[in-house]
């Protein structure tokens, strides 16, 4: 009974289905047509806002005309790209993802999708801002807009979706902070916001996205800490927050999250302990923490992780032994612990990592043997060492496997012989052996490494000779085998290495002459064969390695003239050929060097005058013509070059006047003396007599004398004709004296008396005579003057007056200037005034008895004096200035112009931001700027592209700065290799290290750590990414203690 009940039931459901469908295929299209026919007006409304070549893409997006009466039909469920139905034809989905679509979203009518799910429009050019009516898509669960150009903020109405599953607005330009609203998405699996601008802290409502499984927010700017509610993520699979600036610590609730596959979280400023329970989290794949600031132990029961196929540890401050535990790790395959303070023994218990491909721990302090079962890892590909305490001999087997590429273990106390395996490994493309105690023949301990790119051998004990089958290693780009003891020649197969770019074999034995093949090598970009015994001439073919920047022949027994071809060198930014045998005269083609900034010939036998024409070495900063046989005058050109630091022209025949240049006032009784007649107002020297200025002033003297007599009378009258003129011209102008009065401009601080000060400083610098001269720059030249007060002061003269009687002063610029004047901090050079008539315009500013950074720098013994306590606080004091200009200035100032020649120091040695010559007051709605400023070498690439300066160009240049502190020098093109993925996380303190100082201590070379971390990010080629001076300001005082 029942069966037939139910087959009964079923036969009249199957009679009223087959009616229904009846029914409905007999209905007319229009029964559809509302809704597709909204929809499709609002899509076309909205292809129709696209520029032309994005319309085209959708052409599909049409009319057509029905075949029973010939209307118009608007169907986008009809072939229209990327659009998708569903069965009452209404649009579910929009894919026009990789469309080569531009435009905006303003013109799409949200309101008209009521049923739309699914939205792809990514890897677009799409730009403007997301329009909150977005939350008018109320069933929406897809929504990527991925990879395109949006701005603006995030619309907090995006957390009306409540449908939403997956949210990717990754790799657009979006700024402001992430709405706290995304957490009322409680259905969110997916969220993508990476690769933005977006600043402020991660909100604490995403703690409620209780089923989101992947969170990707990094390469932004968020700040703060990471909130431990995240810890309530119990589905979270992957969490990508890294490269940001992130502080605290690690959040100990992160133990919960018991799905997490991949934790990363490097390139932040996270402080505090790894905490213990990460070893709990059993999925864990991937765990990366490198570059922030953790402490402490490493962990033991990081150990327990045996599905852990990387662990980076590296950049921070942990410290202890490396846990034995961390041999368990079997899956392994990336291990990096490297910069830290890490001790004890390398564990044994890494032999048994048989996954493991790269090893990384340098820049510890490891000590102990390396074991020899670490050369048994057959999978072993990366294994850095450097920098350690480590002794004993490499291990046997070293290169076992025949995989290994990359091998680093320079600088520890490692002694004997390179094993037998390492002759072999012709797998190898880098190698940094320097800084040990290897001995063996140099030419029979290793082989022919067809894949070669790098080896360093420098500062070992290596013997023999150059092995001239090294020329099989085709790949090569740079070698350096400096301070070892290598003899013999150079042999000529030297040629083959085409792609060589940089040959250092300095400090060893080498003999013979420079082979002529050398000319080949025409990538070769730095050149070191000083301090050896080479001699003879340098071959004519030398001259085609136009590619050279840095070359160093010296302490050699080379002779004969410079070449002339030298001058074709026009890259050449160093150049060192002292303690040689060099005779003749200076070539005049070398001196047309431009780019060249340190030159030294000293201690040659060179003869004959300086030419004049080395004032077109205009980028020269260092000149050391010592012990030749020069003679003659100092030519005057000197005093066209504006860059020259430092001159050293001691022990030559030379006579007469110095020229009135900076560069001869430094240290003058050592770099002046034992010459044979020179003189000057200078210490050590006799001044100057009347003759003698004569003769300097005019090297045609004669030709007037001689000509005296024959002029006779005329030029008597001629005489008395022009005492006329100059007594009508002095009435002339004492009549109009009074005028021009008016025409000036006084804008001093209240406490001048400005008239008083202005006729004070045209007294004291006797009208700006050359004497009171100490600089010029581009803009104009620098005076000393001490006031009947007693207080010095220096006026900065422009060399062309800012304003002329018959034109109205530019306003603008006066409140620029006021502005100026009332800046008021320690590390910035106090502004007193400013004064500008018809005849002078200057700027009245604070004195420093110290100069500039740049010339400290560039000297030798100065730069010593300059010690790592008192560089790390230049560095904090010019942080604190921009970050006071930047943030606390309204309007904001930018400098345009940081540079080691504009940063001052006093007698304590604090630093002081000097030149607002260039800068300018940048309001928050102003427009771009489109006068170009700015140092070379200082300059943030965008303004190669875009005249649009922000601060973010000063942050910029604060970087290349603070590098150019540690290391002692302009880091140049050392910044592109800087900026390389590998490089970033790679680069050690001894790579930007001054080596005239002593290697910092511990904490020290901590705190520099930091300081090159924050410059690295200062150098980030997106303006968008690099840090504020506000944050670069609060790091350097939370994680420096030198004050």
């Amino acid at each position: 009974m029942g069966s037939l009940t139910i087959k009964k039931v079923f036969s009249q459901l199957l009679i009223t289905f087959v009616l229904f469908m009846s029914n409905l295929v007999s209905l007319p299209e229009a029964a559809f047509s509302s809704n597709s026919s909204k929809e499709a007006t609002a899509l076309l409304t909205w292809k129709n806002s696209l520029p032309n070549e994005s319309q085209s893409h959708l052409s599909s997006w049409t009319t057509s005309v029905s075949s029973s009466n010939l209307n118009q039909i608007r169907n986008p469920c009809k072939n229209w790209l990327g659009i998708s139905c569903n069965f009452a034809e209404s649009v579910i989905r929009i894919n026009l993802t990789n469309s080569s679509l531009q435009g905006m979203l303003h013109e799409f009518s949200f309101w008209s999708f009521p049923n739309l799910v699914y939205v792809d429009l990514s890897m677009n050019a799409l730009f403007g801002t997301i329009p909150p009516q977005i939350s008018y898509l109320s069933k929406l669960k897809y929504l990527e807009l991925s990879f395109n150009k949006f701005s603006g903020k995030i619309p907090p109405e995006i957390g009306l979706l409540t449908n939403l599953e997956v949210l990717h607005l990754a790799c657009n330009k979006l700024n402001g902070s992430i709405p706290k609203e995304i957490g009322c998405l409680s259905f969110l699996t997916d969220l993508a916001l990476f690769k933005n601008h977006l600043d402020g802290s991660i909100p604490s409502s995403l703690s409620n996205l209780s089923n989101l499984v992947n969170l990707f927010l990094y390469e932004n700017e968020l700040s703060g800490s990471i909130p431990a509610q995240m810890g309530n993520l119990s589905n979270l699979v992957k969490l990508f927050i890294n490269t940001n600036h992130l502080t605290g610590p690690i959040p100990p609730t992160f133990g919960n999250l018991k799905r997490l596959t991949t934790m990363y979280m490097f390139g932040n400023l996270l402080f505090g302990h790894i905490p213990t329970n990460i070893g709990s989290l059993k999925s864990l794949e991937k765990l990366s923490l490198f570059g922030n600031n953790l402490s402490g132990l490493i962990p033991t029961s990081l150990g327990d992780l045996e599905n852990l196929t990387l662990l980076h540890l590296s950049g921070n401050n942990l410290f202890g032994p490396i846990p034995p535990e961390l041999g368990n790790l079997s899956s392994i395959n990336d291990l990096q612990l490297s910069e830290n303070q890490l001790h004890g023994p390398f564990p044994t218990s890494f032999a048994n990592l048989s996954n493991l491909k790269s090893l990384f721990l340098r820049d510890n302090d490891l000590s102990g043997p390396i074991p020899q079962g670490i050369g048994d890892l057959i999978n072993l590909v990366t294994l850095q060492l450097d920098t350690n305490q480590f002794i004993g001999h490499l291990p046997k087997n070293i290169c076992h496997s025949g995989l290994l590429e990359n091998f680093s273990a320079s600088n520890n106390h490692l002694v004997g012989r390179i094993p037998k395996s390492f002759k072999n490994c012709t797998s190898l493309v880098r190698v940094h052996l320097e800084g040990n105690q290897f001995v063996g023949d140099i030419s029979d301990d290793f082989g022919v490494y067809p894949n070669l790119t790098f080896i360093d051998l420098s500062h070992n004990g290596f013997y023999g000779k150059i092995s001239s089958n090294w020329a099989e290693c085709h790949q090569l780009q740079t070698l350096l085998i400096s301070r070892n003891n290598i003899t013999g020649s150079i042999p000529p197969e030297i040629g083959n290495w085409t792609q060589l770019g940089e040959l250092d074999l300095s400090s060893n034995r080498i003999v013979g002459m420079i082979p002529k093949e050398l000319g080949r090598l025409i990538s070769l970009v730095r050149l070191r064969m000083n301090d050896n015994q080479i001699s003879g001439d340098i071959p004519l073919e030398f001259g085609l390695l136009t590619n050279l920047e840095y070359l160093d022949l010296s302490t050699n027994k080379l002779n004969k003239s410079i070449p002339s071809n030298f001058g074709d060198f026009m890259k050449l930014n160093y150049l060192n050929l002292s303690h040689n045998n060099f005779s003749e005269g200076l070539p005049l083609h070398l001196l047309s060097l431009f780019h060249i900034t340190k030159l030294d010939i000293s201690y040659n036998s060179l003869n004959g005058v300086i030419p004049a024409e080395i004032s077109k070495m205009e980028s020269l900063e260092i000149l050391n013509l010592s012990h030749n046989n020069l003679s003659g005058f100092i030519p005057k050109a000197f005093e066209e070059m504006r860059g020259l630091l430092y001159i050293d022209i001691s022990y030559n025949e030379l006579q007469g006047p110095i020229p009135n240049c900076k560069a001869f006032l430094y240290d003058p009784i050592r770099t002046l003396q034992g010459n044979k007649g020179l003189c000057g107002n200078v210490s050590g020297l006799q001044p100057c007599n009347s003759y003698m200025i004569h003769k300097y002033s005019s090297r045609k003297g004669h030709k007037v004398v001689f000509l005296v007599p024959f002029l006779g009378v005329p030029l008597v009258l001629l005489s008395f004709f022009g005492f006329f003129l100059f007594m009508r011209r002095r009435k002339k102008d004492r009549e109009s004296k009074q005028s021009k009065i008016q025409d000036e401009v006084f804008l001093f601080e209240s406490r001048f008396d400005a008239r008083a000060l202005y006729e004070d400083i045209i007294r004291v610098t006797n009208g700006f005579d050359a004497i009171y001269c100490i600089g010029k720059g581009g803009h104009g030249t620098v005076y000393k003057a001490n006031l009947p007060s007693g207080a010095i002061i220096v006026v900065k003269k422009f060399n062309q007056p800012l304003c002329a009687s018959e034109k109205r002063f530019d306003k603008a610029l006066l409140n620029e200037i006021r502005v100026l004047t009332e800046v008021r901090h320690r590390n910035i050079v106090k502004l007193y005034g400013f004064c500008s008539n018809a005849q002078h315009s200057f700027l009245v500013c604070q004195y420093l008895e110290r100069g500039s950074l740049a010339l400290i720098l560039g000297n030798e013994d100065a730069a010593k004096i300059l010690d790592w306590s008192k560089r790390l606080n230049i560095v904090k004091g010019v942080a604190y200035a921009l970050s006071y200009m930047h943030h606390d200035c309204s309007p904001p100032i930018i400098h345009r112009d940081i540079s080691s020649i504009n940063i001052l120091l006093d007698s304590q040695f604090q630093a002081h931001v000097s030149d607002f010559g260039t800068a300018k007051i940048l309001k928050p709605d102003s427009s771009n700027w489109t006068s170009f400023a700015g140092t070379y070498g200082y300059v943030a690439p965008e303004l190669a592209y875009t005249m649009k300066v922000t601060e973010k160009c000063d942050v910029y240049s604060f970087g290349v700065l603070a590098i150019e502190i540690i290391k002692g020098k302009h880091p140049g093109d050392f910044i592109s290799s800087l900026l390389a993925t590998s490089a970033k996380e790679n680069t050690q303190v001894k790579d930007v290290w001054d080596q005239r100082l002593p290697f910092p201590t511990l904490q020290v070379e901590n705190e520099l750590k930091t300081i090159v971390k924050l410059a690295l990010e200062c150098l980030n080629v997106n303006p968008q990414s690099r840090p504020t001076m506000h944050m670069i300001s609060q790091a350097l005082s939370t994680n420096i203690a030198h004050s």
